[in-house]
């Protein structure tokens, strides 16, 4: 389609036989996609479908460990969860 602000992309895809969509040309070299790369698909009934590279979700979980450590409530370096004396 035409006419969008750099950084935007809006087109239809068709669903094939398979349940698989093309992703464009446009979107794959927008962000850095290729053949083989691993994306994340998240669905809403409420909020629709969207799809983020794997690196996305990575980047979340880091980021809860990360803070979750960092509040105290992360494993300490025994395994221990505490929580209970024996």
């Amino acid at each position: 389609m035409e006419n969008f602000p750099e950084g935007k992309f809006l087109q239809t895809v068709k669903i094939g036989p398979k349940g698989q969509i093309v992703i464009p040309k446009e979107v794959r070299e927008m962000f850095g996609l290729a053949c083989g790369d691993s994306l994340v698909l998240m669905a809403d009934k409420g909020q629709g479908i969207a799809l983020q590279p794997y690196s996305y979700l990575e980047a979340f979980f880091n980021a809860v460990k990360i803070a979750s450590k960092s509040d105290g409530n992360g494993d300490d370096d025994n395994g221990d969860k505490g929580g209970g004396n024996d």
